[in-house]
């Protein structure tokens, strides 16, 4: 059902109007976050995605999170970039399970114009034939490479901001936060919708939280999709032994990008294996309208509820899978 759209999407937030949001007591900020999600979205519908890592670990970046970094001891076991037909079996899967969007991970640094890349193309086509959004993450992308997986079909490219710019230096030094934004530009000018959110959790403060949703939500176009992750922690990272995330501090964060992205998918992301299902009903109160399901992994390669466990708790919440969308995702915001 079309909406009534109350409000026009806003590029010029201050921090501290931000802070002033996310601060709110808990039961208001969730209160108007999810009036601004029945403005902009249907309440009661989520999207299923799923998530497939084609290409596994030996990754040479450091993200102090992530368990594919080859200079980190994880049990995360390496694997090249899967055949093309395995992968389209996966997605063949994924939508006859419910889900609209299938998103292929691969772990690398930066996308290279070799043989792997041309696959990755292949796979693109094929994701794109059967009527799925598509989406890729595959690290740093050139202006040219993003055209070219825009000319496949591309429909969503993935490049998280991780977290604010300023706290950004003590998680990953192998790219600069300047790296991101740049890869985030390309993918928009190449006519592809941006999916880009962060993780809490990594020792960041409120501040840094903030400091990251505003950069989201001070581009000129909101990012279509904005995933908001609980670091998954992985034995053998820097991060490993960081304290689970709080259910608040993810109703907050997730309401506060609700409320100042208002037209964006807010996508329930890495993290949910630890969460209750009624700490998970906090977070689609809130305004996530989104979440990765299936026997795949999330972009960590770690557990992920099940597609039966993610039906019945939908189910249970009076949510319904989301129909199609793909046609309409690309309107600009206002």
């Amino acid at each position: 059902m079309e909406q009534t759209k109350k409000q026009t999407t806003r590029h010029d937030w201050t921090k501290q109007q931000l802070l002033d949001i996310y601060n709110q007591p808990l039961l208001e900020l969730v209160y108007q976050a999810a009036s601004v999600h029945r403005e902009w979205h249907d309440a009661d519908q989520v999207q299923i995605s799923t998530l497939l890592s084609v290409k596994t670990g030996g990754c040479p970046e450091d993200c102090s999170y992530c368990g594919q970094a080859a200079r980190y001891h994880t049990d995360i076991k390496v694997q090249s970039l899967l055949p093309t037909q395995t992968v389209l079996a996966h997605a063949s899967k994924a939508k006859e399970s419910g889900s609209t969007r299938f998103c292929m991970a691969a772990a690398w640094r930066e996308v290279r114009n070799n043989s792997d890349f041309d696959r990755i193309i292949d796979m693109v086509k094929g994701v794109n034939a059967m009527g799925l959004e598509v989406c890729c993450t595959l690290g740093m992308l050139s202006k040219e490479q993003a055209e070219r997986l825009q000319e496949a079909g591309l429909y969503a490219y993935n490049h998280n901001l991780d977290t604010s710019e300023e706290f950004y230096d003590e998680i990953i030094s192998t790219r600069k936060f300047d790296n991101r934004i740049q890869t985030i530009e390309h993918v928009r000018k190449a006519g592809i919708t941006v999916c880009s959110g962060g993780i809490i959790g990594l020792g960041e403060t409120v501040s840094d939280r903030i400091s990251m949703l505003a950069t989201l939500a001070n581009m000129p176009i909101h990012p279509e999709s904005v995933p908001i992750n609980a670091l998954a922690r992985v034995a053998g990272t820097p991060l490993a032994d960081m304290p689970k995330v709080a259910v608040w501090d993810m109703v907050r964060t997730i309401a506060t990008a609700r409320i100042t992205m208002p037209s964006s998918m807010v996508r329930l992301s890495a993290g949910r294996i630890e969460m209750t299902e009624q700490e998970q009903a906090w977070c689609f109160m809130a305004g996530a309208n989104s979440l990765f399901t299936g026997e795949q992994q999330t972009l960590l390669v770690t557990p992920n509820p099940g597609v039966d466990e993610d039906m019945q708790m939908l189910q249970n919440l009076g949510l319904k899978p989301m129909t199609q969308r793909k046609e309409t995702a690309c309107a600009s915001n206002g």
